[in-house]
């Protein structure tokens, strides 16, 4: 069986076949629906209440603004809250962590001293066929007129075997910097507001023009991939954590059963549709 081959790739869409083609197949070829999962619910509650912070001229970003704006994220993500699997006193605990993590945020920089020039950028760029695209969560500028690109984490700092992965998607966001604004950004900043650790990376010339080779090779996999229908699964520790296992044949799942009964056993309509039970 094959499978349409997706024209865009993101960072996250990159991350997620390297990690496994099936649970790619499943989200970004079939777009199975998932349910709201606490970290990631977490995580977009959080980077929201910081957009409209940096909504606010500078002058007026404080630390009860910060609040504030905390406070209006967590009324908009209201449902997304109350849709979760798990038992109040987590709802609490997720709750007071997103506080947490908004005064970190404050002890790890003065947003009145930021030049913003623009929050939750969305930016693309074409490579060959195929469309390279991501969302920077802050642009701004440095003392010299230099960009920097700041991205927000709130999970945990990567191991240090691992952060040249993580950086990975630095890489992206300085090729479509380059791309759409024509000069590379002097740095990119990765803020973990769950321990206060701030990760600079400053891109230079080689691993931009590296970043397209590697995504093009990607994405001839993907390419190879839908033509023949072998989505292979990656078994590892994320396995407990997708919404998908029960379809994943290494756990005695099928995989072409998914797309019928996914909706339904994981209580998610699926996109522009209704979910009918019985």
């Amino acid at each position: 069986m094959s499978y349409p081959v997706p024209v865009n790739l993101s960072p996250s869409r990159v991350e997620a076949f390297t990690s496994c083609p099936l649970a790619f197949r499943f989200a970004s070829i079939e777009k199975l629906p998932e349910p709201p999962r606490a970290h990631t619910t977490k995580g977009s509650l959080v980077h929201r209440a910081l957009e409209l912070l940096f909504c606010q001229h500078a002058s007026l970003r404080t630390p009860e603004a910060g609040l504030r704006a905390l406070e209006q994220a967590t009324a908009e993500y209201e449902p997304e809250l109350q849709a979760l699997d798990i038992e109040e006193a987590e709802v609490t605990a997720l709750r007071a962590d997103t506080v947490g993590l908004m005064r970190r945020y404050f002890e790890m920089e003065d947003p009145t001293q930021i030049k913003d020039i623009g929050v939750e950028l969305y930016l693309e760029a074409q490579v060959g066929a195929l469309t390279l695209r991501g969302i920077i969560d802050r642009l701004e500028l440095d003392d010299e007129g230099g960009l920097i690109v700041t991205d927000y984490k709130t999970g945990r700092p990567p191991m240090e075997q691992h952060e040249q992965r993580r950086l990975g998607g630095v890489h992206f966001y300085a090729f479509l910097c380059e791309q759409v604004f024509g000069r590379r950004p002097a740095q990119i900043r990765l803020m973990y507001l769950s321990t206060g650790e701030l990760i600079v990376a400053r891109p230079s010339e080689q691993s931009v023009q590296f970043l397209p080779k590697r995504t093009a090779a990607v994405w001839q996999a993907v390419e190879r991939a839908c033509a023949t229908g072998e989505f292979r699964p990656h078994v590892g520790p994320l396995c407990n954590f997708c919404s998908f296992k029960a379809w994943c044949p290494a756990f005695g799942g099928d995989p072409d059963r998914a797309a019928s009964e996914a909706p339904l056993a994981l209580g998610v309509a699926p996109a522009g549709g209704t979910l009918v039970t019985a």
